[in-house]
């Protein structure tokens, strides 16, 4: 995917909008905005009248709301401005009821419902969805129902009453038409007014972007073609495959603009009488509610996927973002880690070295004191040089590194010389220590260094942590097609919430201030070094009940 394909899936969210106070003054510095709405509000005005009434005076399709409130919503808010634009918009629908030879009390009549219509729309969309942003499911939700669902059926009840009155015309056939037209012209336009911007302009200059988008509004257009106006069977189900690939490709601007595409291609068939409207039962009203019902609930909600996939895509950037940081700042990490153990491993040795040497009294002759003092000093100097050792370890884990070597590995034998070596301890005296291989061929596809390392640790936890239970017991046998080796003690055990974060790094469970030693990066590094040979690694324990720690490695 080039950089422009990325820019084109961008969320269309509408420009921010000035939340001072605007006056007319900001409508008129930027006059070409408000002229241009106001001629198409006009000229989208004229032919509804003219070329799609359906019902009486009522036109199927009125797209001239959808293009006044979208416009609206986009520019800036402000009583000044608000009253200077919805002043602009009244005018224009005037003109167009002028222009296609309504009456002046007809005009007049439907241009206040017209302008309770918008203004509604407007103000539903700023309260309940104020961001305007149709790359989200629930803000084109709330942006279809506040304004396409909501507000024309307001209108409608008025306007049908009125012409009811006025001219005898039956009410529900007027309320329905006026208001499913007036629904699919502020859903269909609207949508489309608000999903337009420059990063989808943009992405249009990509030349492949715009050659897949030419060959599927030409692939759109001809079946149009076929079904309204060659066909005369009702295929307009043939459409939802098409919407489908436009909106996995082009996502929301191109659902809404092959929407507007559909709708005109429909209703102009329709009006012409050509196409499968025949095959309908009924007068021109009744024809136009089905095409109106057919767009609204059969096409319009492929919209919804569009805004889905176009929200995977955001939150996928994120993801993906997030992820690149994560993986920067453990990277810097790591590197800071290897760089501490550097500069720790050799000061320390020296420090290891004079210690020998003072307490064997090879500086000279020694007192008892010093001798234990310079012993306590290597003594914790080789625990600083173990720590340098692990952070090292941990830091190439983390960086790749680390290099294993797999060969088929005896686990029984791997198991009694880490039982040899934990019984060799001092701390390790007063318990038992058991080995237990449960069948033969425990043999296991595994880096038998790595391994060692990682059972040495386990029971080196086990010594420190389980002690008090007087048993620390190894354990290996076959599961499946693979080999699982387990490290049990009979200490105090864990609790579900420490076991959740016993392998993350330098985290000790609150024991940072107890006797026991530690630095809380063993079980992190053993767990790396588990999963780099292709193994998992885990714990089982109950508060009380002791621990047991478990490798599975695959058979070899």
């Amino acid at each position: 995917m080039t950089a422009t394909d990325a820019d084109a899936f961008e969320p269309a969210v509408a420009p921010p909008r000035s939340t001072g106070k605007s006056t007319a003054a900001g409508l008129f510095a930027e006059p070409l905005v408000p002229m241009l709405t106001v001629l198409g509000v006009t000229i989208l005005a004229f032919i509804a009248i003219g070329m799609a009434r359906t019902s009486d005076m009522i036109a199927a399709l009125w797209a001239a709301n959808g293009l006044a409130a979208a416009v609206w919503l986009r520019s800036g808010r402000g009583v000044g401005y608000d009253l200077c634009f919805g002043g602009l918009m009244a005018f224009g629908i005037l003109a167009g009821q002028f222009l296609a030879g309504n009456t002046p009390l007809m005009s007049a009549i439907f241009t206040l419902a017209n302008m309770v219509e918008i203004v509604l729309a407007v103000v539903l969309a700023r309260k309940f969805a104020p961001t305007l942003n149709l790359a989200t499911v629930e803000g084109a939700c709330r942006f279809i129902f506040c304004t396409a669902a909501v507000s024309p059926a307001i209108t409608g009840l008025g306007v049908a009453a009125c012409l009811s009155l006025m001219r005898g015309v039956a009410f529900l056939e007027t309320f329905q038409t006026w208001w499913f037209g007036h629904s699919l012209g502020i859903a269909v336009v609207g949508s489309f007014v608000l999903s337009l911007d420059m990063r989808a302009v943009r992405a249009m200059f990509n030349p492949w972007r715009a050659a897949e988008t030419a060959l599927v509004f030409g692939l759109l257009i001809a079946v149009c073609t076929m079904i309204y106006f060659m066909v005369n069977m009702p295929l307009g189900f043939a459409m939802v495959p098409i919407l489908i690939i436009i909106a996995a490709r082009l996502r929301v601007l191109g659902v809404t603009a092959a929407l507007v595409v559909i709708s005109v291609m429909a209703l102009g068939s329709m009006m012409l009488g050509v196409g499968p409207w025949h095959l309908v039962i009924g007068n021109l009203a009744e024809r136009a509610m089905l095409l109106q019902l057919t767009i609204l609930f059969g096409y319009l909600p492929i919209l919804l996927v569009a805004s889905l996939l176009e929200e995977r895509d955001r939150l996928s950037a994120r993801a993906k973002a997030g992820q690149l940081r994560a993986e920067k700042a453990s990277a810097a990490k790591s590197r800071l880690l290897a760089n501490v153990a550097h500069e720790i491993k050799s000061p320390i040795g020296g420090v290891i070295g004079i210690g020998d040497l003072w307490s064997s009294g090879q500086l000279g002759p020694v007192t008892e004191t010093q001798a234990e003092m310079a012993t306590m000093l290597v003594k914790t100097a080789r625990q600083v040089e173990a720590l340098s050792h692990d952070l090292l370890d941990v830091a190439r884990a983390e960086s790749g590194a680390v290099k294993v070597e797999m060969r088929p590995t005896d686990i029984p034998g791997i198991l009694e010389d880490i039982r040899r070596t934990t019984a060799m301890r001092p701390e390790s005296r007063l318990l038992s220590l058991k080995v237990i291989c449960e069948g033969d061929g425990l043999v296991a596809l595994a880096d038998s260094q790595r391994l060692a390392q990682v059972v040495d640790n386990l029971a080196t936890n086990a010594v420190k942590y389980g002690a008090s239970g007087g048993e620390v017991l190894f354990r290996a046998r076959r599961i499946y097609d693979g080999v699982r080796i387990e490290v049990s003690d009979k200490g105090p055990g864990l609790s579900p919430e420490k076991q959740a974060q016993l392998f993350e790094p330098f985290n000790r469970l609150g024991l940072e201030r107890s006797t026991v030693e530690g630095h809380g990066i063993g079980l992190a590094l053993a767990k790396r070094l588990v999963e780099l040979q292709g193994g998992s690694i885990g714990v089982q324990s109950r508060a009380g009940e002791g621990a047991t720690f478990w490798i599975e490695l695959s058979a070899a």
